[in-house]
């Protein structure tokens, strides 16, 4: 169990779990009712954990692909056609570009658009507000820094995959990520015909080599100093939350990278009575463990009605 041991700290790879629940329903308890039960168990909490994955964002109102694609990064399609990798900014990403000015011709603008450009915080601030005076910390996979623009504390976040706004060597030779906001707009006004000039390709201080987004993508993601310290006040959160009311409030995590948040959240749900789970999904991504009973609420439906409706409830 995770808190069995006092002694031992929580860490992410401690904390990771790979084991899916074996008894998942779909709830057909009436929409209403769920939210009343949600609502119930966030005004019932000391503690409550969010885990935030890619449907949170979708939910405020991200987008990824279709005209907004077309209009942003049309300049790609025309270079390297429509598909299968252009056709939204995910699978854009993992285009295999044929150099290093075309590969940064392209991410300058991805991070931006996708990063620091990217501003969909009202239904961060929304649901931010149903936790006032309750002690909250995020655990997200999402690098857009949105719930961070929304006003929540860096030192209450801890997002597990890096940002937009970072870049490290693409080997990992050293331990240390740097900010490339400025650089990338620097970038996308210097592009044409999707490259950079060549002496705007980042190279490492260190070795000389490559660099890369401080994405979690393959076994070189660079955690560094900030990275570890977010981990620690995580950490301290979950030691302090294991004896009191913990709600575990999850938004739109499926089953992509299943491993950091759905999992792990059930895994605590049902080690531990004193903590209750409610699942924010659409489709089956809002299926939970039968096994957690009354403890669990797993709502199908549009996220950010879900969110303005439990909102409203707790604030009532």
């Amino acid at each position: 169990m995770l808190f069995q041991n006092r002694s031992n700290a929580i860490t992410f790879n401690n904390f990771l779990s790979g084991t899916p629940a074996r008894d998942y329903i779909m709830q057909d308890t009436p929409y209403a009712e769920q939210i009343a039960r949600a609502v119930n168990m966030i005004k019932a909490a000391d503690y409550v954990l969010l885990g935030a994955g890619a449907g949170m964002s979708t939910a405020a109102g991200a987008q990824y692909g279709g005209k907004f694609f077309e209009e942003r990064f049309g300049e790609f399609q025309k270079i390297y056609g429509k598909g299968p990798y252009m056709r939204d900014m995910y699978y854009a990403g993992f285009y295999p570009f044929p150099d290093q000015e075309s590969k940064w011709g392209f991410w300058c603008r991805l991070a931006l658009t996708a990063g620091a450009d990217l501003d969909v915080t009202p239904l961060h601030r929304t649901l931010l507000s149903a936790f006032e005076g309750k002690k909250l910390f995020l655990l997200s996979t999402n690098a857009d820094r949105q719930f961070e623009k929304a006003g929540l504390p860096t030192e209450q976040i801890f997002a597990t995959q890096g940002d937009y706004d970072h870049i490290q060597c693409k080997r990992g030779c050293h331990p240390k990520t740097y900010n490339a906001v400025e650089r990338f707009r620097e970038m996308d006004a210097a592009r044409r015909d999707g490259r950079i000039p060549g002496e705007m390709v980042p190279k490492c201080p260190v070795c000389g080599g490559d660099m890369a987004m401080n994405l979690r993508v393959d076994d070189h993601f660079v955690e560094d100093a900030t990275w570890h310290e977010a981990e620690r006040r995580f950490g301290a959160f979950l030691s302090e939350a294991q004896d009191k009311k913990l709600v575990l409030v999850e938004l739109g995590v499926g089953f992509n990278t299943p491993t950091i948040i759905r999992f792990p959240f059930e895994k605590l749900a049902r080690e531990h009575e004193n903590i209750s789970l409610v699942r924010l999904n659409v489709g089956e991504g809002a299926a939970v463990p039968a096994s957690l009973g009354e403890r669990t609420v797993g709502i199908d439906a549009d996220m950010a009605k879900s969110i303005t409706d439990i909102v409203s409830g707790v604030r009532a």
